[in-house]
């Protein structure tokens, strides 16, 4: 198989019959083998048994909404082509796209993601998405616009390295750039909502930002997670014992009376939390090291190698 076009699914009844159609006619003109996977997460209105109806198609089922990550991941676990298409449900991707980005991937890519450089989304959304790609910037330094695009193609080799949790999908390129995999971006069109309702509102990007977090967390201290919480537990003591040593100077060479201020316990205070900051950090570690090794990997990752 050449081609595997996933897509996720939740209330799309008005959209599926036309997505379906324009992906079809799209993957028709490419002249390559393909595959389409409609990844139902859980929908309540109509939207299986339209899909029930269509052909070809892969349909997946879930058996309630665990959300858009989750839908990619059954869909990337099932795929049989060596390129993965992703987009969303709600025909604001176009699929006539996809030949741009498979044109762009074969400049050397891994993986190419869509910009939608003119959105037709509501303003409030689109204020929440431009703050959270200049957020994402400032954390995560990837090098496309806008992660928030689910039109994008991967290298199917590429998405067997990294595990999906939370809403962690539109952060893929930007772990996947972390170990060395070439991404590359393009313009792609974007168009309004015309049936059903968005499913994007202020917990997902709650849930967006704590997941940007981890992935700032796992790209810089991934394989040393003691650098980051020992460092900081060796600062805490540092200050505490600090502290404790200008109180000493103040009671014994200064005179100073100390009983009534809440200094001595702060020194002590900040030298308890640097221990367990410290102690937490060698934990962290200890575990990375068994993650790594139940993955039988490590924490890099070799491109080829050549006997020559």
């Amino acid at each position: 198989m050449d081609i595997s076009v996933v897509v996720p699914l939740y209330n799309e009844e008005g959209n599926v019959e036309k997505l379906h159609e324009k992906i079809v006619e799209a993957c028709e003109k490419l002249g390559k083998s393909y595959e389409v996977i409609f990844v139902d997460d859980g929908s309540s209105d109509g939207t299986v048994k339209k899909c029930e109806k269509l052909s070809p198609l892969v349909l997946i089922e879930q058996r309630k909404n665990f959300g858009q990550t989750a839908a990619f991941d059954a869909g990337f676990k099932e795929a049989q082509g060596e390129l993965i298409v992703t987009m969303d449900g709600d025909l604001q991707n176009d699929p006539a796209d996809i030949p741009k980005l498979l044109e762009k991937m074969e400049e050397g890519y891994d993986i190419v993601s869509g910009w939608r450089f003119d959105r037709k989304d509501p303003v409030s959304k689109r204020i929440f998405s431009r703050t959270a790609d200049k957020l994402r910037k400032v954390l995560l330094h990837d090098s496309i616009h806008d992660s928030g695009c689910s039109l994008k193609v991967y290298r199917t080799k590429a998405l067997k390295e990294i595990d999906l949790f939370g809403e962690m999908h539109r952060f893929i390129p930007a772990v996947l750039e972390l170990d060395g995999w070439k991404v590359g971006e393009v313009k792609v069109s974007h168009h309004p909502r015309v049936s059903g309702v968005t499913k994007y509102n202020w917990k997902r990007a709650i849930k967006g930002l704590v997941d940007m977090i981890a992935v700032w967390f796992w790209r810089s201290y991934a394989s040393r997670p003691l650098h980051f919480f020992g460092g900081g537990g060796m600062l805490l003591i540092f200050m505490g014992v600090l502290v404790l040593v200008w109180m000493t100077v103040e009671k014994i060479v200064l005179g100073h009376p100390i009983a009534e201020r809440i200094w001595p316990l702060a020194g002590v205070f900040f030298i308890m939390l640097g221990v367990q900051f410290f102690v937490f950090g060698l934990l962290a570690d200890i575990e990375l090291k068994n993650y790594y090794k139940v993955r039988e990997r490590m924490n890099y990752v070799i491109k080829s190698v050549k006997r020559q």
